[in-house]
């Protein structure tokens, strides 16, 4: 569902030509789809080995054509990273105007490994956007983007169910770098 949430966001979002978005823990990459279906500049990414193929495969079963999918592991060591490598798969880099992502907070990060990985690939005046359905991490992570020098504003996304649409309950983060 929290996917779901971050395609909708997506595709009402216009797309601007020069504009680099990335999302991380892209998982079967519902957002990044709808974002390449609409001609946006995306790049997936996912530390799940199978998350590229199965990325491949939905591009294939919706008639689209090929994406840039990067492996980013936010916690990986240098020695992970070089597996990451020898096993075939392209290391994340760069820097991006929009970071999306969906239910990435399921651990508590007290160290903020993920803050610092959006840092690292955050451009100036970068927009973050995490859709976060209510696990409990939001506090920490939120302070830790906050040390990363990110603004918050915070939305409720919650809706009853309706005919062929389960509850939700979460809400979206917009994060701003530098303001």
């Amino acid at each position: 569902p929290s996917a779901t949430h971050l395609a909708a966001r997506l595709a009402a979002r216009p797309v601007t030509a020069a504009e680099r978005i990335l999302e991380i823990g892209c998982g079967l990459g519902l957002a990044s789809l709808v974002g390449h279906r609409r001609s946006a500049d995306v790049t997936a990414s996912d530390c799940h080995p199978l998350a590229g193929p199965f990325l491949a495969e939905n591009l294939r079963l919706n008639g689209l054509t090929p994406m840039k999918y990067r492996h980013g592991h936010w916690s990986a060591s240098a020695p992970q990273q070089q597996q990451a490598q020898d096993d075939g798969l392209v290391a994340l880099s760069g820097r991006f105007d929009l970071i999306i992502g969906s239910d990435l907070l399921y651990e508590r990060d007290e160290g903020g490994t993920l803050a610092r990985f959006i840092a690292r690939h955050a451009a100036p005046g970068a927009l973050v956007w995490i859709v976060d359905p209510d696990r409990g991490n939001r506090s920490a992570f939120s302070r830790n983007m906050r040390a990363q020098g990110f603004v918050l504003h915070e939305e409720r996304l919650d809706h009853e169910a309706t005919l062929g649409i389960a509850a939700f309950k979460g809400r979206m983060l917009t994060y701003q770098l530098g303001h």
